[in-house]
């Protein structure tokens, strides 16, 4: 008798954990806690030691400018991602509309880092040496007379658009018809409540820091939470 054995032919398996594959909803939990942690660590880092908040966290071509081009990238191939979806429901129009999102977002991030320029050493051409205002090759710093383009377009004006669209539309989309029935028809994702409250939050937070360079990190914020919005909307069948 085999008193305490295992049966003949029996085999013992290793356990092996289950893995599972990560779905769109921890993704964006994980990207909810990014923001959480990027907001506290900046409170931190600007009342411990201000210098260093601007001279390296908040710097050029440091991490949170560079969190900001890779958000929008992300971002970017997100939306890529829904368009190729979309096309495969034959839903054309919404298709084409999501590609056009994408190729904005990474427009956006290529002009965060002024297209590489920084990193690969090249020089600008004679245009962008002569009308940049940093003397590179991006748009947004370009200038039009007296007039910085990045102040007069892409500062108040878009900052206001952009907090209208995470705080304001999550409120109308489900309450108001009309809003509803156009962005289901532009397949522009709607952000949740979950947006809404950290865009507050955070434009309460970096308003109330005292340190150069803190819209750096306003901007990182609005790129982690742009790439959550379009990974999981309030709409997810109509732009995805």
């Amino acid at each position: 008798m085999n008193k305490g054995r295992w049966p003949m032919g029996a085999h013992i398996r290793p356990s092996r954990m289950e893995s599972h594959p990560m779905t769109a909803e921890t993704i964006d939990r994980l990207l909810m806690a990014l923001i959480a942690a990027t907001l506290m660590a900046s409170v931190v880092i600007a009342v411990v030691n201000p210098s260093y908040f601007h001279m390296v966290f908040a710097a050029e071509d440091r991490l949170v400018e560079n969190g900001t081009a890779l958000f929008l990238l992300f971002a970017s191939l997100v939306l890529a991602r829904n368009a190729l979806s979309l096309r495969r429901r034959g839903l054309s129009l919404a298709m084409l509309l999501t590609g056009f999102y994408a190729l904005l977002f990474f427009f956006a991030s290529g002009e965060e880092i002024s297209w590489g320029q920084r990193i690969f050493g090249w020089q600008s051409g004679d245009f962008f040496a002569e009308n940049n205002y940093q003397g590179e090759t991006n748009l947004h710093n370009l200038m039009v007379g007296d007039l910085r383009l990045a102040r007069a377009v892409f500062g108040g004006p878009l900052t206001i658009v952009i907090l209208l669209y995470l705080v304001i539309f999550p409120l109308l989309y489900p309450r108001v018809p009309l809003i509803r029935a156009v962005a289901d028809h532009l397949a522009a994702p709607v952000p949740g409540m979950r947006h809404a409250v950290f865009a507050v939050l955070g434009s309460v937070i970096i308003g109330l820091l005292d340190v150069p360079r803190k819209w750096e990190v306003y901007e990182l914020i609005f790129a982690i939470m742009a790439t959550s919005t379009f990974l999981l909307p309030q709409n997810p069948d109509k732009t995805r």
